[in-house]
């Protein structure tokens, strides 16, 4: 077992704390924060599967976020004319939410920088070294789940 204290130890410990300062995850993609964005991909996922409109509850499971978590970032989406409401004609109970033409726009344009994002990556690591991190990544996640269960 590794010593905390070693230095492969001290690098991995370093390298992580350069990462998260980078706050990468948390920068705005194409101008909407990571969770509007999570959003908006969702239900165009969800229509483009489905070819209709999502409910709170089925953008909720597919994010693994809390339905009142969605409501929150919908209600900013659809004020930005981002996306609209309408009551389930089947269900008169149930709203199902579904992209503008401006927020079909939107998704278009983050989805194209986030791309561009990972692509300039890719392009900068290589394909061998970004397979590589991808792969040890993986592991990296594999090994904090095992460690908290």
């Amino acid at each position: 077992m590794a010593d905390i204290e070693s230095a492969t130890a001290q690098n991995l410990l370093k390298a992580f704390m350069q990462f998260r300062k980078t706050g990468w995850h948390e920068k705005k993609i194409g101008g909407y924060n990571p969770s509007e964005f999570k959003v908006l991909a969702a239900i165009q996922q969800g229509a483009n599967e489905k070819n209709e409109e999502m409910k709170v509850s089925e953008i909720s499971q597919r994010l693994q976020v809390t339905p009142p978590t969605v409501t929150q970032i919908i209600n900013i989406l659809e004020k930005d004319g981002l996306v609209e409401r309408a009551v389930d004609p089947e269900d008169r109970r149930s709203v199902k939410i579904k992209l503008t033409q401006a927020g079909m726009e939107a998704t278009a344009r983050a989805k194209n920088r986030f791309t561009e994002n990972f692509t300039g990556l890719i392009d900068y690591l290589g394909e061998e070294e970004s397979e590589q991190l991808a792969d040890l990544l993986d592991k990296v996640h594999h090994y904090f789940n095992e460690q908290s269960r």
